[in-house]
């Protein structure tokens, strides 16, 4: 934590990952003495862009990967080694790890500066963002490592060697400075607001009220199966409802459009990593990603239309790969696997996951919504109908990977699909929010495996051992080197295997 409080946001290395217009081509350090700073209404765009190349990137990589979407060719047997044989020590090594814990950091750093400039302004539209937007990090990084410093995060050097706080402490902490967030956008002056520099709801305070619930929807169904907790979830519904703005709908995702453009590192991030470059170049990962058979076998028993439009077919058929082979079978190379399907294989229509070069990012799909919405219900949380609310998921989930609208009834029929004739309405549920979330938001098909085993997620043939399936990342290297007597006071003995508090 020192190591990443002493970087103080450096922020065009916090948006490397792609910087999409004129107002994110931030070349000044905003806490540099004498620097020109920058107004809210720059700053602001920044911070978003770098929450979502941190969601369409490093988390729903690690999600797509340990969610049971993913897999590698045989050509592509020596990529993503890490997390294909659960090597955590590896995953977080300080230059060559995966830097969830870093980037998080940065990016709520970023918030902070907003969140100071925005308080003393008196611009209330950028302070309630800045704190929803921090909760949504916090709940990440939760969700990712268990305990983290909250309190005595963002400090700079008054606080060098910040406090661990255990994970369900870091949860409500987080929620309530969702809430405070909202009421802080509520209380927004007309005409105050953010306009085209708010890249997810152009300045939509009722929008925006409506992710900061979801988002502590989410939070709250995480906990849904740890003992002792049906009060406090109780209550916090209570208070949403209080409050009245309700959950993002039908048509109501969050959808990230800084201003894409089809220019060298300028284009949508999933589709320049993992479809085709400016030149038009299928990329490196998609030419050795691939479907796991898992996946493509739920998507077969269901008969599902989205899976023409996720997918290239071999000779007819959709050809996956095991998670973690590290074989040669012939069945698992390049030209006998299924592709990402795009325009090009798609007679230069919009597919599932790709769709253009401009297409906007996925932050919260509406799908994903209106599944917690559903699960909410059925476990009585929730007025409303379990059913609708599924069924509405599903049907936002087929606009968006272009299903036409008149396929649903015919899908919604069958045995497998149908809310009505499920044996287990929450298994129900989860079957279709998992197929929904893939390649979208990843990360939160593993944190909802972990959280309820479902579904049956294969464990990779090349982990160690057949019960070392991870259950958390462990705390980076730069974190064990400079605040490591806070890291060891959470417990446990800092493995994949340690489970997060919500995880039982």
């Amino acid at each position: 934590m020192k190591s990443v409080l002493k970087f103080i946001i450096a922020i065009t290395g916090v948006l490397s990952f792609s910087a999409c217009d004129q107002f994110l081509d931030v070349n000044e350090n905003p806490n540099a003495p004498g620097a020109t700073t920058l107004p809210l209404s720059a700053k602001f765009p920044s911070a978003l862009v770098a929450t979502v190349n941190l969601e369409v990137g490093l988390h729903n990589q690690v999600g797509a990967f340990w969610g049971g979407y993913w897999g590698t060719t045989n050509e592509g047997v020596g990529l993503y080694i890490d997390l294909k044989t659960y090597n955590g020590p590896e995953i977080r090594h300080q230059r060559d790890g995966i830097h969830i814990w870093e980037n998080n950091y940065n990016t709520l750093l970023y918030y902070q500066l907003i969140r100071e400039e925005a308080q003393e302004k008196g611009a209330l539209f950028y302070l309630g963002a800045a704190k929803i937007m921090q909760g949504w990090h916090f709940l990440r990084l939760v969700d990712v490592y268990n305990g983290v410093p909250f309190d005595d995060a963002l400090q700079g050097t008054k606080v060098l060697s910040p406090r661990y706080e255990d994970g369900k402490t870091v949860y409500e902490k987080a929620i309530n400075l969702i809430t405070e967030g909202i009421v802080d956008m509520k209380s927004t002056l007309p005409g105050t607001e953010a306009s085209t520099d708010d890249i997810l709801f152009k300045g939509d305070k009722t929008l925006w009220a409506k992710f900061g619930n979801t988002v502590k929807l989410r939070a709250l169904v995480r906990q849904s199966q740890v003992a002792g907790q049906a009060s406090y979830i109780t209550s916090e519904i209570q208070k949403i409802q209080q409050e009245g703005s309700g959950y993002l709908g039908v048509g109501q995702s969050a959808l990230a459009q800084p201003g894409y453009l089809n220019t060298a590192g300028k284009l949508n991030p999933l589709w320049e990593t993992y479809y085709r470059n400016v030149q038009g170049v299928s990329t490196n990962a998609r030419e050795d990603i691939r479907p796991t058979n898992f996946l493509l076998g739920k998507y077969q028993e269901r008969n599902d239309p989205r899976l023409a439009n996720l997918y290239v077919a071999v000779n007819g058929e959709y050809k996956g790969v095991i998670f973690g082979n590290q074989g040669t079978a012939p069945a698992y190379a390049r030209a006998a696997t299924s592709l990402f399907k795009g325009p090009n294989e798609n007679s230069s229509r919009p597919a599932a996951l790709f769709k253009s070069a401009q297409q906007a990012s996925v932050l919260l799909g509406s799908f994903e919504s209106l599944f917690l919405q559903a699960e909410a219900a059925q476990r009585g949380w929730l007025p409303g109908s379990a059913q609708t609310f599924y069924e509405q998921g599903i049907q936002e989930s087929f606009k968006y990977m272009e299903v036409p609208a008149a396929e649903f009834a015919a899908y919604n029929a069958q045995a497998l699909v149908n809310f009505e004739q499920a044996p287990n309405k929450i298994e129900r549920i989860l079957e279709q929010k998992w197929l929904a979330l893939n390649s979208l938001n990843s990360l939160e098909a593993w944190s909802e495996f972990r959280r309820t085993g479902f579904p049956d997620i294969p464990v990779s043939p090349s982990a160690p051992t057949p019960t070392a399936r991870p259950l958390r990342f462990m705390y980076p290297e730069s974190e064990l080197m400079t605040n490591g007597e806070q890291a060891r006071k959470m417990g446990g003995d800092d493995t994949l295997k340690d489970a997060v508090w919500w995880d039982r």
